[in-house]
């Protein structure tokens, strides 16, 4: 059994422990948060050992590993602990608060040789997987254009302060919703390395922008666009998709369908010329623990998996989230 404990139990942290409490080859042997009300909660409610301290925590358990669901403006700092106690760890998205506190943490995990991986568990769908398998057969030809989209309800009124208003926390529709999106681009089509052109608007907050827009290139010289908006309340929910024009097709996905027009005679198996619609029900790999999305737990256990069998993961690792604040970057930069 794989020791894991948890750092922040708020909605992310509440989610993983879920997963983790049922998960058969973990023992999670401490939780901490900050928060007396919720640790109070998990001592009665629940059977794990709770902490307000972090530290604390990590000497009475001596955990293997340790999954971070702090607000981000804590994660360079308690990641940073946690790879110097040689410490496998699962930190939430976004990485950093920039790619200057994360260079060093990828360089450290990398030295001590230890599983390290952030929370896109986009990457997991099994629409976006098979989309990349495509792109990789090169099943629509050379790529002429992108376009990454995320539209949702999540600010749509003036309010009082949140963590969401804040940018010192890591607040704003940049980098909490828009940060999905260019991870994903940067995953399926390739890390985006340049910034020609960003807007990030406000509409209902003050300090932090609800909308964000960008003209990008790719370090494979591939041209897109974002756009994302999580003020949008047409969308019941949040939705992201995918936009890939190619020379010998199209690929529109979001999470749950993904529609392939092909023009070539020749096809990939289980394709044919013209329209094709696929569904994640039909992509994704059966799991375990159902919690919100197959991706939620999928990702989890791509993590426990690689601990155990001792060999570094390559998919969200630190070193590719450190390439999405690097993106995020370069997109607050331009629209000043």
């Amino acid at each position: 059994m794989l020791k894991v404990a948890l750092i922040g139990a708020g909605k992310m942290g509440i989610s993983h422990l879920s997963i983790l409490g049922a998960h058969p080859k973990v023992k999670v042997v401490g939780v901490c948060d900050t928060s007396k009300l919720v640790v109070d909660v998990l001592e009665k409610y629940s059977p794990f050992s709770c902490f307000a301290n972090y530290k604390t925590m990590l000497s009475a358990t001596k955990p293997d590993a340790v999954f971070v669901a702090a607000p981000t403006k804590y994660h360079a700092e308690i990641v940073k602990e946690l790879l110097q106690q040689n410490i496998h760890v699962f930190v939430e998205k976004p990485f950093c608060l920039t790619p200057e506190e994360g260079a060093p943490l990828v360089e450290l995990a990398e030295k001590n040789n230890l599983v390290n991986q952030v929370g896109y568990h986009n990457k997991f769908g099994g629409t976006w997987q098979e989309v990349k398998r495509l792109l990789e057969q090169g099943a629509i030809g050379d790529i002429l254009h992108f376009k990454g989209e995320s539209y949702g309800p999540v600010v749509v009124k003036k309010q009082s302060y949140t963590w969401r208003s804040d940018p010192g926390e890591g607040g704003g529709c940049l980098m909490e919703y828009a940060s999905h999106v260019i991870d994903l681009i940067n995953y399926i089509v390739g890390p985006i390395t340049q910034v020609n052109s960003s807007i990030l608007k406000s509409i209902f907050s003050r300090k932090v922008e609800d909308a964000v827009y960008a003209l990008v290139k790719l370090q494979n010289s591939v041209t897109g666009t974002i756009s994302v908006n999580w003020s949008d309340e047409t969308y019941r929910v949040m939705s992201t998709s995918i936009t890939i024009e190619g020379t010998k097709g199209k690929i529109v996905s979001d999470i749950n369908e993904l529609k392939v027009y092909l023009k070539d005679k020749t096809t990939p198996e289980g394709y044919t010329t013209g329209w094709n619609i696929k569904y994640v029900t039909d992509l994704t790999e059966k799991i375990d623990f159902y919690l919100r999305g197959e991706e939620y737990s999928a990702q989890i256990d791509y993590f426990i998996n690689a601990v155990i069998a001792n060999k570094p993961n390559i998919i969200n690792t630190f070193e590719s989230a450190w390439l999405t604040d690097r993106a995020i970057d370069l997109i607050r930069i331009n629209a000043k």
